[in-house]
């Protein structure tokens, strides 16, 4: 086995209790201020836990600091922290930070952190949104980001707490902009009057669509009426227009008036209204917290 083998190796078996810390390195600070510093949960680095989402968030903050330390190529977000990781870690920290010693990490909220944030842009648009929906792939956040700010300024959704709780909700809604309809055909709709499904197909016809999903004939109805498009004739629209699909989760949280519970960090009470329970809150406060360490809220 050759050196870099044996350095691998090590960064996947050592144990994640000693952290070895460069002599000159800053502690974390109490007072954290930076964009994006709360991102990481615990320590990505050499015997540092790297849990993936860590890693993950870690790889994409140096590549979004690629040109301050001459990194000759991105690294793949994938979350596994390996030599390339390591060697872009300490290459930032020697660079830019004029860092050295033996230990190579970065914790929630250090020196490191903080530099490396310093990058993230100050509005909402497709570098905040990946970082958020770190499960997204990189063609649904092109082509969402711009409908997702629109739909936001369109409905006051216009805080950091109230994007902050909207992203959070669409985010585990659409699997992180990977469903935009429901899986199943919509035949368990079939009849339901309470969604106003009187005639033979409503139920496929009118399934959940969107990023908060649009269900039901009466509810195309409404929405019809308010966004002057003729989702009746076309509701498949709702799924397949980029603006609609996320307009009708704007709709929804205007009509259910929720940027008031946004304003009162009422997570539940949001999800609730959403799902008619609790289902996913754990998911959902993940995203909220990675959405707040972004947006401030």
């Amino acid at each position: 086995m050759n050196p870099n083998e044996q350095e691998a190796l090590l960064l996947m078996t050592e144990s994640p209790t000693e952290h070895p810390i460069s002599p000159n390195r800053e502690k974390t600070t109490s007072a954290i201020t930076t964009r994006g510093a709360r991102l990481l949960t615990e320590a990505v680095g050499y015997r540092c836990p790297n849990q993936r989402e860590d890693v993950e968030t870690v790889q994409r903050l140096l590549n979004l600091n690629g040109s301050r330390f001459g990194m000759p190529q991105p690294l793949k977000p994938d979350g596994a922290f390996g030599e390339k990781t390591l060697d872009a870690l300490r290459a930032f920290q020697e660079i830019v930070l004029s860092l050295s010693g033996p230990g190579c990490m970065i914790q929630p909220g250090d020196m490191t952190l903080q530099s490396l944030c310093g990058e993230i842009p100050d509005s909402f648009g497709e570098t905040i949104l990946a970082f958020i929906f770190l499960h997204a792939n990189e063609i649904a956040i092109e082509g969402m980001a711009h409908p997702i700010a629109e739909t936001m300024a369109r409905y006051g959704i216009d805080t950091p707490p109230r994007q902050a709780h909207f992203l959070a909700q669409i985010g585990h809604e659409s699997g992180e902009l990977h469903f935009r309809e429901e899986l199943a055909d919509g035949t368990a709709y079939e009849r339901r009057r309470d969604l106003g499904n009187t005639q033979r197909g409503d139920g496929p016809r009118f399934k959940g669509r969107g990023l908060i999903q649009l269900t039901g004939r009466s509810n195309y109805t409404h929405y019809r009426e308010a966004c002057r498009v003729d989702v009746l004739e076309r509701p498949e629209l709702v799924a397949t227009d980029d603006r609609l699909c996320t307009d009708v989760a704007g709709w929804f949280w205007d009509r259910h008036k929720l940027n008031a519970h946004a304003d009162r960090d009422d997570l539940e009470k949001i999800t609730r209204v959403i799902n008619g329970g609790l289902n996913g809150i754990e998911n959902r406060r993940r995203l909220l917290n990675r959405a707040r360490a972004l947006l401030g809220g």
